[in-house]
């Protein structure tokens, strides 16, 4: 069984295309802006047979065009990995793009045999700075850090997702540290800036967790520009999500 938390139907933010997201339960970051808090416990969700999310996808697959698929998100998507081999195998067989949005914290045999089945992997580098991404995430950023070298050394195409939080992961030192650091990769299809935003607070009043960013206004129009002009003096293909 996969421990489903919610799925959304034509979803376009989440990799190429129109796009079924599935949302996984469970994760081990706990990011001080979260807008989805409640996909991180681990015993919440839906407990789902993986033979219920094929028939979902097969059923959406004329609507996905050339460019469109699956999206596995959450919450964590490797921390279910094994769970999720045999339906990525049947949905490699039904011909299916598959995109894995993920932290790349988690690191076994079975989230490298994952990554492996996977068309297009969504890598969420949190922050650059160790000491600055562990006060924003709670973990080390090095598993990240290796995952993406994982995926260039296996010519694995990704998606760089940055989110820009005032404050936190806006700096130009970490952003041009980031930049330096991937600059000579080749498997980067695309950096994605992401920006800060406060849609799920509601979430944890709900849940009666304290919000500790509510002092961190959205970003500004001209953050977003000089964040984006930082990323493209290394990559080729920025964009604001």
């Amino acid at each position: 069984m996969i421990n489903v938390h919610s799925y959304e139907s034509m979803g376009t933010f989440d990799g190429p295309g129109l796009r079924l997201v599935v949302f996984l339960q469970g994760c081990r970051f706990r990011c001080l802006y979260c807008a989805n808090p409640d996909t991180i416990a681990l015993n919440g969700g839906t407990p789902t047979p993986p033979e219920e999310i094929l028939k979902m996808a097969v059923s959406q697959k004329p609507f996905f065009g050339k460019k469109g698929g699956i999206t596995f998100s959450g919450g964590e998507p490797t921390l279910q990995a094994a769970a999720l081999l045999p339906l990525f195998e049947e949905l490699k067989a039904n011909d299916i793009h598959i995109c894995l949005d993920s932290n790349g914290g988690i690191w076994n045999d079975q989230v490298e045999k994952l990554l492996g089945l996977t068309d297009l992997v969504l890598l969420d580098v949190k922050e650059f700075n160790p000491e600055r991404h562990f006060n924003l995430t709670g973990k080390s950023n090095e598993q990240t850090l290796q995952t993406a070298k994982w995926l260039e050394e296996h010519q694995h195409p990704f998606w760089l997702r940055y989110v820009l939080v005032p404050g936190y992961s806006d700096s130009e030192e970490d952003i041009r540290g980031l930049g330096e650091h991937f600059d000579s990769y080749k498997s980067i299809q695309r950096v994605e800036i992401l920006p800060y935003h406060r849609l799920g607070v509601h979430k944890y009043e709900a849940m009666g967790w304290e919000y500790k960013l509510k002092e961190v206004k959205e970003n500004t129009p001209e953050q977003l520009e000089q964040a984006q002009k930082l990323f493209n003096e290394y990559f080729q293909t920025v964009v604001v999500n």
